[in-house]
């Protein structure tokens, strides 16, 4: 044990320390890195969510510096290009296995991240890794021994991974809707046929003294956020009160998570997202930037699983070591880790490398 930092501080510091971490200023949240110096990036949204979840773990008692440890690693083995990435690289990978970024990260502090002579990855706790592990289906669940049995057992996680999870929602919600609005992708018309924002933005717009639209944009997501907050906030202490748990084996026995929003807030948290999926993800822009990014994706796949020589020198050694003792799996899980850990333009530059040197991005 390190004489004045706790094992939690140490996962918070080994996260920040960490190459996977400084590469997500360069990976896509909704916004491709060019397309403006504003967007949030994976790295953005993290200190983010991060910054909600302190907040909320001060208020309900939790432990702090988990949380926060939790929240900075949640999207370590996020892939370039955002979602559509992660969907190219798990259609390539469906004949090994398949892909799956939240399992990424966890491979990441696990075997990926190369700092320490007397072990693989970081060495985190159990708590930061079962926080990490947000999602998993159960063929892989199987192969992860004592972290997976939750979800082969349909049991909760702890607290302040609990409460990572919900702070991710409310961050990327009401911070892409920020972000559509700065591209010009959803308009304020459009916006507030939508309870919450309609609600702040009508009583902001009513003030005496005047705000720019900008400023009022601001002051609106900001209250958005703080309603949904606090309220998440007031229904957990509730429901913690009423519930009682007096040991971590009688949160994860629970039937549902205990951190989480009010029913009314539920729904109304719902309703924003439905709009963003309806107006900002399926606009034709962001679609049609997708669809490039998953053909540049599944290209650089291909040539890298054609010749793993194209790749650094130790992607392809390990690569080739993989697959002498797994076969063609073990090639592709090779493949697969080098590109999910790629930064957006690191990948169009080696796209337009070992692809099509006319890509224009």
């Amino acid at each position: 044990m390190h004489p004045y930092r706790g094992a939690f501080q140490r996962d918070r510091d080994r996260i920040l320390h960490s190459s996977a971490f400084r590469r997500l200023v360069y990976k896509t949240q909704v916004f491709i890195n060019h397309e403006g110096d504003l967007y949030r990036t994976r790295l953005t949204h993290s200190l983010e969510v991060a910054q909600v979840a302190r907040t909320v773990a001060a208020q309900l008692g939790l432990h702090e510096t988990l949380t926060e440890a939790i929240c900075l690693a949640h999207d370590l083995g996020h892939t370039p290009f955002g979602h559509s990435g992660q969907d190219a690289l798990d259609r390539c990978m469906k004949p090994w296995g398949g892909f799956e970024h939240n399992l990424q990260s966890l491979r990441v502090v696990d075997e990926l991240e190369e700092r320490y002579a007397d072990f693989p990855g970081l060495n985190l706790t159990y708590e930061t890794r079962e926080g990490i592990l947000k999602h998993c289906s159960r063929r892989n669940a199987r192969a992860l021994g004592e972290l997976g049995e939750r979800f082969l057992k349909r049991r909760q996680p702890g607290l302040e991974a609990q409460l990572a999870n919900v702070a991710d929602e409310i961050a990327w919600s009401h911070h892409d809707l920020d972000d559509g609005l700065r591209a010009g992708l959803i308009t304020l018309d459009e916006l507030v046929e939508v309870g919450l924002f309609k609600r702040h933005h009508r009583s902001l717009r009513g003030r005496r003294s005047p705000m720019s639209r900008r400023v009022l944009v601001h002051a609106t997501v900001r209250a958005m956020m703080d309603q949904v907050i606090t309220d998440l906030i007031e229904a957990t202490r509730g429901r913690l009160a009423r519930l009682r748990p007096v040991s971590i084996e009688a949160v994860r026995a629970h039937g549902r998570p205990l951190v989480a929003l009010s029913p009314a807030m539920v729904a109304g948290h719902r309703e924003l997202k439905v709009f963003l999926n309806r107006h900002l993800y399926r606009h034709e822009r962001v679609l049609a930037r997708n669809r490039r990014a998953q053909a540049l994706l599944a290209g650089l796949f291909e040539c890298y699983m054609n010749d793993v020589r194209a790749m650094p020198r130790e992607h392809a050694e390990r690569a080739l070591a993989w697959e002498r003792e797994q076969g063609a799996r073990g090639r592709a899980r090779a493949v697969a880790d080098y590109i999910a850990g790629m930064t957006d333009r690191y990948a169009a530059a080696a796209y337009r490398r070992l692809v099509d040197p006319g890509l224009e991005w």
